[in-house]
């Protein structure tokens, strides 16, 4: 029946016990829960990132007639890097995050994320702190690293940092994958993310956790630039059985060079025919004050429960999907 709720009575339990020992977890090592707004005045620039608005009358700068843009939160990222940069030392949030993006598998528009940020980490620590959670939610007692260079070139002898989209083009022809879109798309990097999620990660993380690290700069405007290789960012992802799970940064600290990142975020965007988006000025002006050195990383927690009780779709593991809510 339609009005059902699709997690059961016993997977609630189990689901409350894993977010009790997710909270355990950072308790033991001293990383304290923080709560910051699931409505802000601005939103995130990535091009691939669609928010849930709504619409504000009361707002002081604003006449009750007229009204202001809220968005949901894609992450809260930006709010919890404020809450960093005003003091507050190594933190957590487990909430809601929304993206307007298709239900299905592994995704529903509404879901629960948790997010954490270390002080004093560079993203190889925080990627072993992400192991030591897993170690202890899913009993993972091994890991796999490997940068996202060396992983396309042993998976499709392809250099992603060196690539041309006609190189790339070639490699989808002989997979039989080649589209009218593929074809007409300029971006490389759209071309590596189709690359990326259509034939590589699929066969990788199958029998543990495999954490890919720096990425392309491109693909990661939040990230430090590596002082080893310009040409990528300190960004690093998580995948596990066919599962997208994690996605973290050593986190880019200078306000600048950010805002120049988000205003090619937009010129992208415009390329894209794509509305352009207010810049979060709140978040500059916090980086600009002062965030310490650190990484930070979000994790779905629907995921990591469709992993941890071995379900094959998030409405396993949510009370109500979208469609149902």
């Amino acid at each position: 029946m339609a009005w059902q709720p699709s997690l059961n009575w016993q997977h609630a339990k189990q689901r409350a016990q894993i977010i009790a020992k997710i909270r355990s977890f950072f308790n033991t090592r001293d990383v304290i829960e923080v709560d910051t707004p699931l409505l802000s005045n601005a939103t995130v620039t990535d091009v691939h990132l669609e928010p849930f608005v709504t619409h504000f009358n009361y707002s002081a700068d604003s006449d009750i007639e007229q009204s202001v843009p809220l968005y949901a939160q894609t992450s809260p990222e930006f709010a919890m890097k404020r809450l960093l940069a005003s003091g507050y030392g190594c933190c957590y949030q487990i909430c809601k995050a929304f993206r307007h993006e298709q239900h299905g598998r592994f995704h529903n528009p509404e879901f629960t994320m948790l997010e954490w940020y270390r002080l004093g980490f560079d993203h190889f620590q925080l990627m072993d702190e992400v192991a030591d959670l897993l170690a202890e939610i899913l009993n993972c007692d091994k890991i796999d690293k490997i940068s996202y260079q060396e992983l396309f070139i042993r998976e499709v002898a392809i250099d992603p940092l060196l690539t041309t989209k006609s190189e790339l083009l070639a490699l989808l022809a002989v997979r039989n994958m080649l589209s009218d879109w593929l074809v007409k798309e300029d971006n490389i990097d759209t071309l590596l993310q189709f690359v990326m999620s259509e034939i590589i990660e699929p066969v990788i993380g199958k029998e543990f956790p495999c954490f890919v690290y720096n990425f392309p700069a491109s693909q990661a405007s939040l990230a430090n630039i590596s002082s080893e290789d310009e040409r990528v960012a300190e960004r690093f992802e998580c995948y596990f059985k066919g599962i997208e799970l994690a996605n973290g940064f050593n986190e880019l600290t200078d306000a600048n060079q950010q805002k120049s990142r988000f205003e090619q975020d937009n010129r992208f965007r415009g390329e894209l025919g794509k509305d352009k988006r207010m810049i979060d000025k709140n978040f500059l002006s916090a980086l600009a004050h002062g965030l310490p050195p650190c990484s930070g990383v979000a994790l779905g927690i629907d995921r990591l429960l469709m992993l941890a009780l071995e379900k094959n779709h998030i409405d396993s593991v949510i009370s109500f999907n979208i469609e149902n809510a």
